[in-house]
């Protein structure tokens, strides 16, 4: 459904006439442009769109379907990015991503919003209070969409360092060293970061040729981008390189993480044998002896002496002493 459409003239705010085609008109002769923001469209809801912005079918598509990576493409008529707002659920530890795409053309913003993840009415609302970036024309909806996703993607940053400090605290502690649900967790964190990690690293490149890098950046290469917003696309792109680094510095703790939990768990359970194993060899002696002497055979050494039995017994303390101690000096109990 189209959540809302207006006409911006000179960095300010105007309401437009309701049928798409005239208030694409208008924008177009008053030299501003009109942005329409809809949310989950059907494919008929679209198609009206889709007509009188001439939009590319490939690129309708994708809006259509979403499940898309981040992406910059380049058409005839107009520019298509897709941008994936992420999340974080504090109550369940998850990331959940959505999808926003947007179509940039000479006197239109065209918005597609999948998911809850980024409400624009908020970024919408934040544009229509700086002019001077409005009257950048659409280039400017398209930057502060990326901005105010790519600062979220911070938030989310900062808030899974802080669940790895505590797994890091549950994985190190000297009485514990984590338990049986600690690998779970673990390898559940990680998934998390796999899927923000989905959502920030495409975006770099993207981001590299609308602040006027790559193959197609510079010299205005690139259509329907504002020279003068260029600079702000830079900035973003330092965003997002530090958001990337962070991700990726989290990936490789989080790996040595489950890493050292797995060697710990390996050492305990080396512990466990070795005191099983001392237990075991102190219990075989008494049973070698009195194994021995129960065989019943007639000539065997002490076996009517008075003092056999107190003898064995006495044997088989010391033995059992000798032993205990051994083991606990090599710490093996």
């Amino acid at each position: 459904m189209i959540v809302d459409c207006a006409i911006y003239r000179h960095g300010q705010r105007t309401e437009g006439p309701e049928d798409l085609s005239d208030a694409l008109a208008e924008a177009r002769a008053s030299g501003g442009f009109v942005w329409i923001g809809l949310y989950e469209p059907s494919e008929r809801e679209f198609d009206l769109v889709t007509r009188e912005f001439g939009l590319h079918p490939l690129a309708v598509e994708d809006a259509l379907k979403a499940h898309q990576r981040p992406k910059l493409e380049v058409y005839e008529d107009s520019l298509f990015v897709v941008l994936k707002p992420v999340v974080y659920e504090s109550a369940s530890d998850t990331v959940t991503a959505g999808e926003v795409m947007v179509f940039v053309g000479d006197s239109f913003a065209v918005t597609v919003r999948h998911g809850e993840g980024s409400p624009l009415a908020v970024v919408r609302h934040r544009l229509e209070e700086d002019p001077d970036m409005l009257d950048k024309g659409p280039t400017s909806v398209l930057y502060a969409i990326a901005d105010a996703i790519v600062d979220r993607y911070l938030e989310v940053a900062t808030e899974l360092q802080t669940d790895l400090e505590e797994v890091e605290a549950e994985v190190f502690r000297p009485e514990a060293g984590g338990t049986r649900n600690t690998a779970s967790r673990i390898y559940d964190f990680k998934r998390q970061i796999l899927e923000f990690r989905r959502a920030t690293v495409p975006l770099a490149p993207p981001l590299s040729r609308l602040a006027g890098g790559g193959p197609l950046g510079g010299g205005g290469a690139l259509p329907f981008v504002h020279d003068k917003a260029r600079p702000f696309f830079r900035d973003v792109s330092d965003h997002l390189a530090r958001v990337n680094e962070s991700v990726e510095g989290l990936d490789r703790l989080v790996s040595d993480v489950l890493s050292a939990h797995l060697a710990q768990m390996s050492v305990r359970q080396n512990d466990d044998m070795r005191k099983i194993s001392a237990w075991a060899a102190m219990a075989a002696v008494p049973t070698m002896i009195a194994g021995i002497y129960g065989m019943n055979f007639d000539h065997m050494p002490e076996l009517h002496w008075l003092w056999s039995y107190p003898a064995v017994i006495l044997v088989m303390a010391l033995l059992e002493m000798l032993l205990y101690r051994l083991f606990k000096r090599r710490e093996w109990l």
